[in-house]
């Protein structure tokens, strides 16, 4: 009968461990993610900042300046850091063709320490039209932050 208990005992020990082992795993992933969804919101919010005061130079910030970086958008498939800042400028060449630049509906979805996916839609209101549109992003933790690594945007 004591062995029985003993047993016992030791069985719901471990159940207990086992439960709070996981619990404080949870809360420190939920943490993490946290930190890291206001880590790339700020970098959205930064970019967003940027353009909206003519600084493509800024806007770029948020992309890792790398060869690999991509930009994809119709037909189009842009790769490397300069490459898509150059597209950027003959986009945009104009205060009026860059408008007011908002982000919206932001889905972040931590996919490892150093990885994370972003949904969301962006708007330009300029004064005689309001192009818009969804984009994935790719997000990878570099040396310098948080940065955006694939782009695929396209417009509604």
């Amino acid at each position: 009968m004591r062995h029985g208990l003993f047993r016992l005992f030791i069985v719901i020990a471990l159940v207990v461990c086992t439960w709070v082992t996981l619990q404080t795993f949870a809360s420190t992933q939920s943490n993490h993610n946290a930190k890291t969804e206001a880590a790339i919101r700020a970098v959205l919010d930064a970019q967003a900042a940027a353009w909206n005061r003519g600084d493509l130079e800024g806007y770029m910030d948020g992309y890792d300046r790398s060869p690999n970086t991509e930009f994809v958008s119709g037909e189009r498939i842009n790769r490397g850091w300069q490459a898509v800042l150059d597209r950027y400028k003959k986009s945009y060449d104009s205060r009026e063709k860059m408008g007011v630049l908002t982000f919206s509906e932001l889905e972040i979805t931590v996919l490892s320490k150093d990885a994370a996916l972003v949904l969301g839609r962006w708007r330009l209101k300029r004064a005689n039209d309001e192009p818009h549109g969804t984009f994935s992003l790719l997000f990878r933790k570099t040396k310098a932050g948080w940065r955006i690594v694939h782009d695929h945007s396209s417009a509604a």
